[in-house]
């Protein structure tokens, strides 16, 4: 690769575990020299370069090793071995604020910040003005940092890092932050960065960012580097690594069988539970009168995946399990997508649709399958789950999971609100211009 910025060659992080804190001691006491410790690798032989100008994402599940690397990049953390090279001057977006003074006004906090990174006091000068205009805090800047609200000071501390004209980005889920205007000044801050031909790294969990903004993605999984090539690819191959497929390669059949009709069979381990492959909320909220019990249920992509990420433009299908515990006349099945303040984005259910459930019996299990086209904005959700019903004509909840898994959204495509309208554009005329 020509005109490399970043090069990490063979780096490895690993740390000592301890069972109990007094191990530590025993083991700095041991005349035989006995360790205490277990290693845990937190990287292991991970190797990639970074080009001049080139936007790489770095994705992977909770562990994989995503922000330990961009701390090895930035100097925060020493690898154990291996070597890394930087040629340039880096920004990097870690933990916003992570260097401020609760006790300094936003201003001094500016000039502390900026001279830890590296600036003279004169550079700062220079930069203050683009810094308090982006943070846009008012009077604010002026009071302690401690007096701040969670948004101003993450507005602060944002504005210093993106305003110094780094030839490096680093970013760690860090541009969602704020209220809605302020991120959407963020993105066009980073949109900037890439015309300017800056060299830019980040790690997000917002997938549709990764499919937007990157040229190329490197996918990590238990510490070490899985894949890598581009975006749309390595997503796809993330999913996989979700469900479990963990010796999944890019391209690979996804070995999804199917049913009667071309309904896939959910695919998880022999023996376990569908909603196992799935990124469940342990914190879940599980309510209703104990008539009915939803025993599984999962995600699945069009391949028939399970799997809790899910391509934009693309048909997807909700599946559960349903043991009913008592006589029940035409159950209701529902499912609700919300967003993650809590908001009902979409829903339906087995009475919309007008579809006939039929009677059942104590003891009886059914299965019921929702498929439809994913059209929303690309982005993070959670899915709610229920079984309902109406006995002598009063409404009964039999049993419902509230936010009982995420949904990670990905789109390369910008809109506007919730929901992708698939609007097709007419355009014609003629002028000067045309000749």
């Amino acid at each position: 690769m020509k005109d490399v910025t970043i090069r990490v060659d063979h780096v490895s992080k690993v740390y000592r575990l301890y069972e109990k804190p007094r191990d530590r001691i025993k083991e700095a006491f041991s005349l035989r020299r006995k360790t205490y410790y277990r290693e845990h690798f937190a990287l292991q032989d991970v190797s990639f370069e970074v080009g001049r100008g080139e936007t790489v994402g770095i994705i992977g599940t909770n562990g994989a090793g995503k922000s330990t690397i961009l701390k090895i990049i930035t100097g925060v953390l020493s690898q154990t071995s291996g070597e890394v090279a930087v040629n340039g001057r880096i920004s990097a977006l870690l933990e916003l604020g992570a260097g401020f003074n609760m006790e300094y006004s936003g201003i001094e906090n500016i000039y502390l910040n900026g001279t830890m990174i590296g600036f003279t006091r004169e550079e700062i000068d220079r930069k203050i003005d683009d810094i308090l205009a982006f943070a846009d805090i008012g009077d604010f800047v002026h009071q302690p940092v401690k007096t701040y609200s969670s948004g101003m000071f993450v507005r602060l501390a944002f504005a210093v890092a993106i305003n110094i004209d780094p030839e490096i980005l680093i970013v760690d889920e860090a541009l969602s932050v704020g209220d809605a205007f302020f991120q959407v000044k963020c993105y066009h801050k980073f949109e900037e960065f890439k015309r300017q031909g800056r060299t830019i790294v980040f790690v997000s969990h917002d997938l549709s960012s990764v499919q937007k903004y990157c040229d190329r993605v490197i996918l990590l999984n238990k510490g070490r580097k899985y894949a890598e090539g581009a975006p749309k690819d390595m997503i796809d191959l993330y999913k996989r690594v979700m469900a479990g497929e963990d010796n999944a390669v890019p391209g690979g059949a996804s070995g999804a069988g199917a049913l009667a009709g071309g309904q896939a069979e959910p695919q998880a381990q022999e023996g376990a539970l569908w909603r196992e492959s799935m990124e469940e909320n342990p914190n879940c909220s599980s309510y209703g009168n104990g008539a009915a019990t939803i025993l599984d249920y999962c995600v699945m992509d069009q391949s028939g995946r399970i799997t809790n990420v899910l391509s934009a433009g693309e048909d997807y299908t909700v599946r559960m399990k349903v043991q009913f515990h008592k006589a029940l006349s035409e159950p209701v099945f529902a499912l609700t997508i919300r967003d993650k303040q809590g908001t009902d984005i979409c829903g339906t259910n087995t009475m919309f649709e007008d579809f006939n459930t039929g009677d059942v019996r104590d003891g009886d299990v059914r299965e019921i399958s929702f498929t439809q086209r994913m059209d929303l904005k690309g982005g993070e959700y959670l899915l709610c789950l229920g079984c309902t019903g109406f006995n002598d004509g009063d409404f009964e909840v039999y049993h419902r999971l509230y936010d009982v898994c995420l949904l990670r959204v990905a789109s390369g495509k910008t809109m506007v609100g919730f929901f992708d309208m698939c609007t097709r554009i007419g355009y014609s005329g003629k002028g000067e211009s045309d000749g």
